[in-house]
């Protein structure tokens, strides 16, 4: 086994943001961390990379106890984990010398350093810019060079903190088919954060998904903000973003957050219904083949994510762009309240009566 995670607990100023009891990792494969923004990813793929020191828990890697008090230990074992992070930063020299210092640092021979560069430079597809001035790059050429930076220090493993932020489609369409050559072609077992999940399925045989520090179902998705409001006959609803009205059974008041069961939600053809309850229109904007399952996208005012079967699929024969009715049973929702001291203690839950 790569990592096995126990107890694993981070605090940050009383604050609970991460509680893993049990997490397992295995070797040559490509795992993604999924999550909205504050769910925990960041922090766990840093503990992973041994860049922090959980507050309590054991992390064992290739089946040895890792221990942070032991500085040689620690350092030994991140020769073989490297960290590409999300706004890597290069050094105000050529492309060359970037890559070059990771394999200078650790001893090897002018010729092995030479030959190590151009293979992670050809990797990435970026050999004709080994002259060039690495600060002078762009946003998704920065991205490249600091992964073959990171292969060059020939890992074992390879962390991605969200690899496709903040470049162009072009970039991201390139630094995705790299993470996949990389697996494949060198055996490096890969681990990325992403809130992408049509990213998540396509290059990742393992997805885990988190919320609020916890791991959770992968069905904890269509997670929204928002608070409760009461209508004239005493109606309860969930008010998202300030104008789409969700039908709710809840003596919760104010603001909450929600998950919506993409498992649960039902899709029909547009028959002209009164949209009314729990009832929307929508637009297919996306279709997505996953493993045992059809990810739909359907905008209601907000993305809504909708899990179907093959042949629900070919029954309804949907094609994106068409308008669509979408049914939101109150079973499939959970509400969870706000406060610091309820979302650290996840997953509990309101339920409904």
């Amino acid at each position: 086994m790569l990592f096995e995670l126990t107890n694993i607990k981070q605090i940050f100023d009383g604050r609970t943001v991460l509680d893993v009891p049990e997490l397992t990792f295995e070797k040559g494969l490509v795992y993604a961390l999924l999550g909205p923004n504050g769910s925990g990813k960041t922090t766990l793929l840093e503990i992973l990379a041994l860049l922090t020191r959980p507050t309590s828990g054991e992390i064992r890697y290739n089946d040895q106890p890792v221990r942070f008090g032991n500085g040689s230990d620690v350092t030994a074992l991140r020769r073989e984990i490297v960290m590409v992070h999300q706004n890597p930063v290069l050094f105000t020299s050529s492309v060359y010398r970037n890559v070059e210092f990771g394999p200078g640092v650790r001893g090897l021979s002018k010729n092995g350093r030479e030959r190590i560069i151009e293979e992670s430079l050809d990797l990435v597809g970026m050999r004709g810019f080994r002259n060039a001035e690495a600060h002078k790059l762009s946003g998704g050429e920065t991205h490249r060079v600091a992964i073959a930076r990171a292969l060059a220090c020939s890992p074992k493993v390879l962390f991605f903190d969200e690899p496709t932020a903040n470049v162009d489609v072009e970039s991201q369409i390139a630094i995705e088919r790299i993470i996949t050559d990389v697996n494949t072609q060198k055996g490096i077992s890969i681990v990325l954060t992403t809130h992408d999940h049509i990213q998540a399925t396509r290059l990742c045989q393992r997805v885990i998904s988190l919320f609020d520090g916890r791991v959770v179902p992968s069905t904890f998705e269509n997670i929204f903000s928002g608070r409760i409001i009461t209508g004239a006959d005493e109606t309860k609803f969930f008010l998202i973003q300030d104008d789409i009205p969700l039908p709710v059974e809840t003596e919760k008041k104010g603001p909450v957050r929600l998950s919506i069961n993409p498992l649960k939600i039902r899709l029909r053809k547009d028959r002209g219904a009164h949209i009314a309850g729990d009832l929307f229109k929508g637009r297919l904007i996306q279709l997505t083949a996953e493993q045992g399952h059809i990810r739909a996208v359907v905008d209601i005012g907000v993305p809504l994510n909708v899990f179907l079967t093959a042949d629900t699929l070919t029954n309804l024969a949907l094609i994106v762009g068409e308008e669509l009715e979408v049914r939101v049973p109150k079973d499939s929702i959970r509400l969870f309240v706000s406060s610091d001291k309820d979302r650290a203690a996840f997953p509990h839950m309101d339920d409904g009566p």
